[in-house]
């Protein structure tokens, strides 16, 4: 089956770029019409109303960029109808705190925009259908338009060293004044911003390298601002309203880009009173071009791993507490500002796509994880997203890297339940027109095998029933009385794979060093089998099954290369961008030795004698394979030999094993063709497969249930005394002696639904595990120093059905 991307559907993507690669362009978020920015914020009390009057023109204009998604409402309205007064108390302070502040520079008086140059919201983030990867050099001729100039700016000359001793002074007298005025001065438009705390006001840093920031001042005056008198914070968040009104008569400049750079990182935004002039500091930097966004998602992956994390994980928060508000009465109605989340959403791509810039990244993918979305209606926003893309509605489906693997699991399962049902439906419906007796079976997916014949039958069953391959599973083994209730399937799945991965079968190579196989290189006439175990990871993603299975990295990187099936046959599958690091994870002798030839300080050519040709060992006959046209001809020296190293790893991961990753590809999609593989990332893809390597054993007492035993009886109290106090490995022996594997399912330990039973056989006997119903029988040990001698021997020394 295959499935091909709607055109309608241009959905935004986590803007995840290969390392080293330069600033994909995005897709288009949803696009609106501007909405009546008097009703996105309300007014005060009653006693401000002649106030409020007098301000009121200056707060409809505070909204120059339009809604981000005036439709998204539909996905969106969760808020409350209470109107948000702090706001209009920081608009009112405005010419109140004008006298006191002085000459200056800057403007003070707030400006009006112009209506007119109200644009669309630009697109930042690649369809995440597409996959593209796009660097700087093929914008469009547009986006390299001649930079702006900078406007000249103030000198100011304070140092580091000059504000700390203003600070301490400060604090010991308790004089503010110095630190005010210099707070007010510095936050009080983009220019000033930038006198402040660009490292030369001469030069022009225009490069995406260089932000010409002086990161180390921002970071003091920030810490310092928590710490200072109210009135001196108040001075700050006016000053920052002064800038996002400022009238933009043209493209950004990249002073301008500096300065929401830095504005991005004042903490005052964790608080929730300031979060609708937060809103609009997003919305202004979400509306800038693919350029500009280029220019801060390069400058971001210099901010430094603590301050990077703080950045994420405010937005995160302001999502979460607009989604569900802890007072809503803080916050306009959600109806009343769309634009909220889904400007937050695209500042978040930024921070995710400068991530993923660094290898290795800044931040685990996982730390852009919205926990909250895992409490939303997650089929409405895949539905929304499969139907309407980015067109309509705003969905999170859009910003994939934003959703928990739990909650992309929800997703699966339910997409997956949805289309065995519809698969079922359509069998019966089939019977019944032609007027056949229907049968509860037609309703499954049979698997009948013989034990003594596993792979081929279960070969020939998937084969002649590939039809059926998204129907429910069930397993019978011929001759054997027993109803599928869950345990069969699994022992299917355990017996297949451990004779399919199994050395002497020759399908894959187990290599130690790397504790995981790969695809064996050897041609042959059928790659029928490579399918069978595509289609069998297929299977137990769609069952909800971990498999003990250990592929490197790479090899899910490739699965979802691309990750919905091409309808042009043709199209190469499972190819994908490799490099040495990713030999490492499977071959690292040869990847430490092929590193070793790039930092060789020698004669390459004359030290090595080596050619663009390389020898594989196929049952006993060594064949040759040139890396590029006459390849045995081309020596190997010190200026391509970076050439040699790519083809080296391409030909090792991609074209060697082309014919053998392919069928497994199509086997995997013949499966899980779905949409919702668009949403993984290849890690996620992995988890889903094999489950989660961090154990939890706490958890996993908790939810443990028993049989025979109470969890008061003194042998359940040894148990978990000894099994707590196990090293990590012991504890993933253990796991994997009563599970099948030594991973977690994406639910965590409560979904393994471990059981602990009482065994009525002597205590000279080991503990006994029923992998397929994640059972452990236990006999009643006499004291805690037998239960775990007797306990280490049986982990340590199960293989598979018995002792080795």
């Amino acid at each position: 089956m295959s499935l091909q991307s709607p055109p309608a559907a241009a959905a935004a993507t986590d803007l995840s770029p290969d390392p080293g690669a330069e600033l994909p362009p995005g897709a288009q978020l949803n696009q609106g019409t501007a909405e009546s920015p008097s009703a996105e914020e309300g007014g005060g009390g009653a006693e401000e109303q002649e106030e409020e009057g007098e301000k009121e023109k200056e707060r409809e204009k505070l909204l120059p960029i339009p809604s981000a998604s005036s439709a998204a409402a539909g996905g969106l309205e969760r808020g409350t109808k209470n109107q948000f007064s702090t706001f209009s108390n920081f608009i009112t302070t405005i010419n109140q705190k004008k006298e006191g502040i002085g000459n200056r520079n800057s403007p003070t008086q707030l400006v009006i925009p112009n209506i007119k140059n109200v644009r669309d919201l630009p697109p930042i983030c690649l369809d995440v259908r597409q996959k593209q990867r796009i660097s700087i050099d093929t914008l469009p001729q547009e986006l390299k338009a001649p930079i702006p100039p900078e406007p000249s700016l103030p000198v100011r000359t304070k140092t580091v060293k000059d504000f700390q001793d203003d600070v301490e002074k400060a604090k010991s007298s308790g004089d503010w004044k110095a630190v005010h005025d210099f707070y007010t001065t510095t936050f009080d438009s983009f220019l000033e911003i930038n006198a402040a705390f660009k490292k030369d006001a001469n030069s022009p840093f225009n490069t995406i390298e260089d932000s010409g920031i002086d990161a180390k001042f921002v970071n003091v005056v920030y810490d310092a601002l928590l710490n200072t008198p109210q009135d001196v914070q108040k001075s700050v968040l006016k000053g920052v309203i002064n800038g996002l009104l400022q009238e933009w008569t043209g493209p950004r400049t990249k002073d301008d880009l500096r300065a929401y750079c830095i504005l991005l990182q004042n903490p005052q935004f964790s608080n929730t009173s300031t979060y609708v002039i937060y809103a609009h500091l997003l919305r202004q930097i979400a509306a800038l071009t693919e350029a500009d966004h280029h220019f801060l998602v390069h400058w971001s992956k210099k901010i430094s791993q603590k301050r990077f994390k703080q950045l994420v994980d405010r937005l995160l928060q302001f999502i979460s507490l607009r989604l569900f508000p802890a007072k809503p009465e803080e916050f306009p109605p959600m109806v009343k500002c769309t634009w909220w989340i889904p400007s937050a959403a695209k500042v978040l791509a930024l921070f995710n796509a400068a991530n993923c810039l660094i290898s290795p990244p800044i931040i685990s993918y996982t730390d852009f994880y919205n926990s909250t979305l895992d409490h939303i209606d997650l089929m409405e926003e895949y539905h929304n997203w499969q139907c309407y893309g980015n067109s309509h509605r705003f969905s999170f489906c859009q910003y994939p890297f934003i959703i928990s693997i739990a909650a992309k699991k929800v997703i699966i399962q339910r997409d997956s339940e949805q289309q065995m049902i519809s698969i079922a439906r359509q069998s019966l419906v089939d019977k019944v027109s032609r007027r056949q007796k229907p049968d509860m079976n037609m309703l499954f997916l049979n698997v009948k095998v013989r034990r003594t014949h596993l792979v081929s039958d279960s070969l020939d069953e998937l084969a002649r029933k590939r039809a059926d391959l998204k129907k429910k599973l069930k397993v019978t083994f011929v001759g054997e009385a027993g109803l599928d209730m869950g345990g069969l399937t699994k022992e299917w799945f355990l017996l297949l794979i451990r004779q399919i991965f199994h050395p002497d079968y020759g399908m894959f190579t187990y290599h130690k060093d790397s504790h995981c196989h790969w695809f064996s290189s050897f041609k042959c006439d059928n790659y029928s089998e490579f399918r069978l175990v595509g289609a069998l990871m297929g299977l137990a993603v769609y069952n909800s099954i971990t498999l003990d299975i250990r592929f490197p990295p790479c090899c899910y990187k490739k699965l979802l290369s691309p990750p919905i099936v091409p309808c042009d046959h043709s199209t190469l599958v499972g190819i994908c961008a490799v490099t040495l690091d990713d030999l490492f994870q499977i071959m690292p002798e040869l990847a430490h030795g092929l590193s070793e030839l790039l930092s060789y300080e020698g004669n390459v050519e004359e030290d090595f004698y080596s050619t663009f040709q390389v020898f594989q060992e196929e049952f006993g006959v060594i064949k040759s394979y040139n890396l590029k046209p006459n390849g045995d001809k081309i020596p190997v020296t010190n200026q391509n030999r970076k050439e040699y190293v790519q083809l080296y790893v391409d030909f090792l991961l991609n074209k060697s094993i082309y014919k053998q990753f392919a069928a497994f590809y199509y086997g995997f999609h013949s499966v899980c063709a779905s949409y919702a593989l668009l949403l993984l990332r290849p890690e996620e893809v992995e988890i889903l497969v094999c489950g989660s390597p961090e154990l939890d054993m706490s958890a996993l007492q908790r939810s443990t249930q028993y049989e025979g035993y109470q969890k008061t009886d003194l042998t359940i109290r040894y148990f978990w005394d000894v099994v707590l106090g196990f090293s990590l490995d012991l504890q993933k022996k253990l796991l994997h002696f009563a599970t099948g594997s030594d991973r977690v399912p994406v639910g965590g330990m409560a979904d393994l639904n471990f059981k602990i039973s009482k065994s009525e056989t002597s205590t000279d006997w080991l503990p006994v595990a029923h992998t397929c119903f994640n059972q452990l029988c236990l006999p009643p040990y006499k004291n805690k120093k037998e239960l775990k001698q007797k306990l280490i021997i049986g982990i340590s020394n199960a293989e598979g059905f018995g002792l080795e």
